[in-house]
């Protein structure tokens, strides 16, 4: 039986969709077809010429852990191996290149099995990981690495400003801590109050809080940044209350 030209013919259209919001055109586009390509997709059209995505998904998880650690190298030189083990871990674990592939909208353009497309595929974190990295490898393949670091560098930038936030979040608050049960013999507690925003964009609002008193408020893209926010502003306004409790 021949395959439908529907199938190829929107599996095109989507290669293209995505090109554009890559900033890039393939060479080979078949190669940019066959990272879209789950294997729920094969089963389905058996007729399709293109493997699906798993040995492209490989290689991409290659270059997007050199890439990480890259980056890493150049942007924490006093940083010794365990710690950027670490932070490469955080970077490029599966929720990481999952909300990559969501902010370049790669569910849309995935070729699904009926079946995996009407369950959820198209959001599963799994699935998306998984393309984010085919995709990368495909690139890679298609014009080498100075075409997928731009790519690649240009999400996981951000995301490392994000978890060295979320880390030094961490001494913020513990100094916080600290201070609350040497005083009040109270531990803080951080309450969201608001999230708004789209899934890829989010923005929290956390306040910081001693017993039924908010010492502290503040605001970020996730809910460790702004409880660090939070944490900084109650830490502030302690200081200047015991400044002023000196004078």
């Amino acid at each position: 039986m021949t395959v439908p030209d529907a199938p190829a013919a929107a599996g095109q259209a989507e290669a293209g969709a995505l090109e554009i919001r890559l900033g890039l055109v393939f060479k080979d586009r078949r190669l940019l077809l066959g990272a879209l390509t789950h294997g729920s997709y094969r089963n389905e059209f058996g007729g399709v010429d293109l493997p699906d995505n798993e040995r492209l998904e490989y290689l991409g998880d290659a270059v997007v852990d050199f890439l990480a650690a890259g980056l890493l190298f150049r942007r924490l030189p006093e940083a010794r191996e365990g710690e950027l083990t670490a932070l490469r871990a955080a970077l490029v674990c599966e929720a990481s290149l999952a909300r990559f592939a969501r902010q370049l909208d790669l569910g849309a353009s995935l070729r699904l099995g009926r079946g995996e497309a009407a369950s959820g595929g198209r959001e599963r974190s799994t699935l998306l990981c998984d393309a984010f990295e085919s995709v990368i490898g495909a690139l890679y393949l298609d014009s080498g690495l100075a075409a997928a670091a731009p790519v690649v560098e240009g999400l996981l930038s951000p995301a490392l400003d994000l978890v060295l936030a979320e880390r030094s979040s961490k001494d913020v608050k513990s100094s916080f801590q600290e201070l609350a049960q040497r005083r009040w013999q109270q531990t803080p507690q951080y309450v969201t109050v608001e999230a708004s925003g789209p899934d890829h964009a989010r923005t929290f609002i956390v306040e910081a809080r001693i017993a039924d008193t908010v010492w502290g408020r503040g605001s970020g893209r996730s809910k460790a940044g702004a409880a660090r926010a939070a944490a900084e502003e109650a830490l502030a306004r302690a200081a200047m209350i015991e400044a002023e409790g000196s004078a």
